[in-house]
């Protein structure tokens, strides 16, 4: 899956440090907000794909997922914007693998230790963060190029955009799929009473596609701009 990226532009240097570049300036609040709409890693760059398909059958899942997405893209994108002028060019990826990949052995074990269900439930995809598109890309179309502040709102900014498209496809697979939401009963059982019945295809990965698909429709379909031109 490609890792490219369209990144905004890059922070003059020296910009950060001045007085009158307020931490939250309107440059640095659209490092935050645009990655949840006019950018979104998944509806817009369609990357994240994968996790997107297979974590998604319950909300608990896909939050937890969510969480550990955006810290380990906090956390490795500040990292690698205050070693960037240390890193020789031709082992630059190498690095941030290495970082990347410690900060995803930490969630791991915290979950296994904390959340042990969770962490049997994700299995595998906690670990393939580490070759998540969105954690790779953002680190080489932005932090590479940008202080440790920016960066980290980049991170949040793109890691949140992400999880909220998790949760959405979550919240409806889950509701369609078994009638709960974070596994709490919220179909009441009288309509199973009356016939109702789970829609069991809902807890497929086509399903998962499908939702997908709708959110990239109605995205685009409320934002002309998005849509391409041929």
């Amino acid at each position: 899956m490609s890792t490219q990226q369209q990144p905004l532009p890059p922070v003059r240097p020296g910009a950060e440090a001045t007085p009158q570049r307020r931490l939250l300036s309107k440059k640095n609040r659209r490092l935050v907000f645009d990655p949840m709409a006019d950018n979104n890693p998944i509806t817009v760059q369609v990357l994240g794909i994968c996790s997107a398909l297979a974590i998604t059958t319950q909300m608990r899942t896909a939050a937890v997922m969510a969480i550990s997405v955006i810290f380990v893209l906090a956390a490795s994108n500040v990292a690698v914007s205050l070693i960037r002028k240390s890193i020789p060019d031709r082992i630059r990826m190498i690095v941030e693998l290495m970082i990347v990949a410690g900060l995803v052995v930490l969630v791991d074990q915290v979950l296994k230790a904390y959340a042990y269900d969770i962490s049997r439930q994700l299995s595998v995809y906690i670990g393939l963060i580490i070759t998540n598109c969105i954690v790779m890309g953002r680190l080489e179309a932005f932090a590479l190029r940008n202080g440790p502040w920016p960066s980290f709102l980049d991170a949040v900014g793109n890691g949140a955009g992400y999880g909220i498209v998790l949760i959405l496809v979550a919240f409806f697979r889950e509701l369609f799929g078994s009638g709960t939401l974070f596994g709490w009963q919220v179909v009441p059982q009288a309509l199973y009473d009356a016939g109702y019945r789970n829609n069991g295809i809902m807890l497929t990965p086509a399903a998962a596609m499908f939702v997908i698909g709708v959110l990239i429709w109605i995205h685009r379909a409320r934002n002309p701009k998005l849509i391409d031109i041929s």
